[in-house]
């Protein structure tokens, strides 16, 4: 069975803890998920086509060439999350 990926969702959530330690800010996972979701607007999506358990040995392969726009995404998403939390407001309602 065949399955479409944006891998860049897989790297910046991989790399977004390492990143967080050395910023002293909230890390609740709506702060988390507020980080990521900021990083993946300003990233490029990169969608790969593949086999199920293959996806992440081509997540591998791929990280090092997009590692240093992610690290610059994510830095930049966690300072205006820090700014401006989200954690203690109602959600949106429809």
């Amino acid at each position: 069975m065949h399955q479409m990926k944006n891998y860049m969702e897989e790297i910046v959530l991989n790399t977004m803890d390492e990143i967080l330690k050395d910023i002293k800010m909230c890390t609740c996972d709506r702060c988390r998920y507020d980080i990521a979701a900021k990083a993946l607007n300003d990233l490029p999506p990169q969608y790969i086509v593949t086999r199920k358990g293959e996806i992440y040995s081509k997540i591998n392969n791929l990280k090092t060439q997009f590692e240093v726009d992610v690290i610059s995404a994510i830095t930049k998403a966690a300072i205006i999350v820090k700014r401006n939390p989200n954690h203690n407001q109602e959600p949106f309602s429809k």
